[in-house]
């Protein structure tokens, strides 16, 4: 009797357990909560201070709109373009005013819908400081400084003649004014002058055109592709270190004979033109005349006591960067898209290239000349990654050519791509290439002249030499821009 009971209570117990369950159940789906509203805030908007500007936000709402409320800080907002009643998706827009102090505010949006749930979002609004063009044309007789905030237009050839230091600070950008010829816009910085342009990872200096809409804090162009060249000229650093020509000064190319500030070279091994730091060039090698353009990068008898580092160019007409004899070592170079020759060397210079990347030159990925005169100087090119892409050569090299190369990774090889021969007249050193090849190639396809004797082919992401991209990850358009990717 007693199991009997017990049997009977359990049995009773599972029943209502069930019933009990079913109906809590049911009570929690007839008391659920309706989704609220959701809001998607403006990605973070520059605003001059004492300005105004319009952001979008985002929102869904299930129950329907049916208000909406916004508040902000170091500014005023209003609401310009408010919800659909009942809708329940849509954009509202606000108005945001900045008041006279730059730095961050936030707007803040509330959205209620008609079951009275109410959710809000944030936007980031960064107040900087007014935008001011300022036109700079012919030539700089007293000390400058460009000042971060500001655009400086070069309308003309800007010259910074000897005994003259320009300084620009982090974030400046120079927009060049488009033109040809002797209207060709450029900033030469003349034998005995300085350029102090020491931008930083965070605020790189940029030389661009005046058709790039670009503003001061942005890194990526947001109009111009990274491809069009020749809309301004480039910039130029002359020097008086030594430099193998028929003269111990010449003129350089790319500046017409009649302007004395384009001679270059001199028997300072130490000259000191400056310092160039977190630097992009873009868009130029304007021609000049007969075929003659403009580098990205110009260096014409440029001293050792001048620093060079983290430079990228991008998408100059003639070659990136090129070295006409001088002393200077530059660190950290990027050179994508350049219509010539990605580096180029002449005239003996007696510096060092580490840590670079070439992307897609439109000639040769090198071109690496000997002596003109009777000054000889040996230069280095160390640690470097070389996608040639759509390049027409590899490495261009002369008889009397006389350079060290060491640690080099080539992939991306198409057709008709070589390193050309071996330099005899003076010893070389090469050493530690590699390769990734397309299916079928050899490197003798590539690597002429037994120049494959010190070129060890990898697979893909296989190499364990080249460049250390991770040096332009935040302030290069290459890298910020994804093109960096694999590198």
């Amino acid at each position: 009797m007693k199991k009997l009971n017990l049997k009977l209570m359990a049995v009773i117990f599972a029943v209502l357990s069930i019933t009990f369950t079913f109906v809590a159940c049911n009570n929690s789906d007839d008391n659920a909560t309706p989704q609220g509203p959701g809001i998607s805030a403006p990605a973070s908007t520059d605003v001059e201070v004492g300005s105004s500007v319009d952001v979008t936000f985002t929102y869904t709402a299930p129950g329907g709109f049916k208000s909406s409320n916004v508040v902000s800080s170091n500014g005023t907002a209003v609401i310009k373009t408010n919800g659909v009643a009942g809708a329940t998706s849509g954009n509202i827009v606000i108005t945001y005013a900045a008041d006279a102090d730059k730095g961050s505010a936030l707007v803040t949006l509330s959205v209620t819908d008609n079951n009275d749930q109410t959710n809000d979002g944030t936007g980031v609004m960064n107040v900087v400081e007014e935008i001011t063009n300022i036109n700079v044309s012919g030539n700089i007789t007293s000390d400058q400084t460009w000042e971060t905030g500001n655009i400086y237009v070069l309308t003309t050839r800007v010259t910074v003649e000897s005994g003259v230091t320009l300084t620009i600070q982090p974030g400046v950008l120079i927009k060049g004014e488009a033109g040809t010829g002797a209207n060709a816009t450029a900033l030469l910085i003349a034998r005995g002058a300085k350029l102090m342009a020491e931008g930083s990872d965070d605020s790189p200096i940029i030389f661009t055109s005046v058709a790039d809409n670009i503003e001061p804090d942005q890194i990526e162009s947001p109009n111009l592709d990274p491809t069009l060249n020749g809309l301004w000229g480039g910039l130029i650093v002359l020097g008086n270190a030594p430099i193998s020509a028929d003269a111990e000064s010449v003129q350089i190319e790319g500046i017409p004979p009649s302007d004395q500030n384009g001679l270059y070279g001199g028997n300072n091994v130490n000259d000191n033109s400056g310092v160039i730091k977190y630097v992009s060039i873009r868009h130029g090698g304007a021609n000049i005349g007969e075929g003659n353009e403009i580098n990205g990068l110009t260096l014409g008898g440029v001293g050792s006591g001048t620093i060079i580092e983290n430079v990228e160019i991008v998408a100059n007409q003639d070659d990136g960067i090129e070295w006409f004899g001088g002393t200077v070592n530059v660190k950290n170079a990027l050179i994508w898209n350049v219509g010539d020759d990605a580096i180029d060397t002449d005239q003996s210079w007696g510096g060092m290239l580490d840590n670079f990347i070439v992307i897609n030159p439109g000639d040769e990925c090198f071109e690496l000349d000997g002596p003109e005169g009777d000054m000889v100087a040996r230069n280095s090119i160390v640690n470097g990654t070389v996608y040639a892409g759509e390049a027409q050569g590899l490495v261009d090299l002369d008889a009397n050519s006389y350079v060290d190369m060491m640690n080099i990774y080539f992939s991306g090889l198409g057709n008709d791509q070589d390193f050309d021969e071996i330099p005899t007249e003076y010893v070389c050193t090469f050493g530690n290439f590699e390769a990734t090849l397309p299916e079928g190639k050899v490197l003798t396809d590539y690597f002429l002249d037994g120049s494959d004797t010190f070129v060890t082919e990898v697979a893909e992401d296989a190499n364990t030499v080249g460049a250390d991209a991770s040096v332009f990850s935040s302030w290069s358009w290459a890298a910020v821009s994804g093109n960096l990717s694999g590198f």
